[in-house]
């Protein structure tokens, strides 16, 4: 998702910013919610913990083979590992 919009604000006196309504709708922030900031290039970033998770999940199928099951692999691994204890 691609999507280029801008919006302006002020920082209030403690500091505090105000993430416009249809950001959060685009971001999908819901009160509560937490949040990952950034400093990246000069800019500060804000994105989800969800969205963060679910980026390094699609990185990490790259390098999955199809039909392999990490978490199959993982408990046959701690089994071996138990046994050799």
């Amino acid at each position: 998702m691609t999507m280029k919009i801008e919006a302006r604000t002020r920082l209030n006196e403690n500091g505090r910013l105000v993430i416009p309504a249809s950001f959060r709708k685009a971001l999908g922030i819901n009160p509560g919610d937490e949040v990952v900031l950034r400093l990246e290039d000069d800019e500060l970033r804000v994105t989800t913990l969800k969205r963060r998770i679910e980026r390094a999940q699609r990185h990490a199928r790259k390098f999955i083979k199809p039909g392999v099951s990490l978490v199959d692999e993982l408990i046959a691994e701690r089994r071996e590992a138990a046994k050799r204890e």
